[in-house]
């Protein structure tokens, strides 16, 4: 920044000028001071103008990269939730697949049991008449005797 340059001039000027004995003053060139203010104020300007742009820059960037890390976030939050919500669907999916094959489990048993009865039952029908008709050969044998 060319005002600090200007600024340590004008520093060097006062440092460099001529003591006044007794009084802790001294003496500069009027001139030269003058020019150099001058100088400062011509500077002056431009290097705020260059400062408040620098902020400005700041500011933007700031601003930019805050909506970018919130849309970081937003988007990381909602792929937890469609993650949260997939395993929630994943586990009611495996608790009503238990469910199913325990009442399929259940059904094939009465199915297995029902049949068995069934089947039971028909031979026991079958056994009968098949008692009834040995019973009636027997004695349709006796009678040819």
């Amino acid at each position: 920044m060319e005002i600090l340059t200007l600024l340590e001039a004008l520093e060097d000027l006062v440092e460099r000028a001529v003591a006044v004995p007794f009084t802790g003053k001294c003496m500069v060139a009027r001139d030269e001071i003058l020019d150099i203010i001058q100088d400062i104020r011509l500077k002056l300007p431009d290097d705020i103008k260059q400062a408040k742009w620098v902020s400005e820059e700041r500011a933007r960037i700031l601003a930019e990269a805050q909506q970018e890390a919130d849309a970081i976030i937003q988007n990381a939050e909602s792929r937890i939730a469609a993650m949260v919500d997939e395993h929630e669907i994943c586990r009611r999916a495996y608790e009503q697949a238990e469910v199913i094959i325990t009442n399929a489990k259940k059904n094939a048993r009465e199915i297995r049991l029902g049949t068995r009865e069934y089947a039971d039952n028909i031979l026991n029908k079958v056994e009968e008449i098949l008692e009834d008709t040995l019973d009636v050969i027997k004695v349709n044998r006796n009678e040819l005797k």
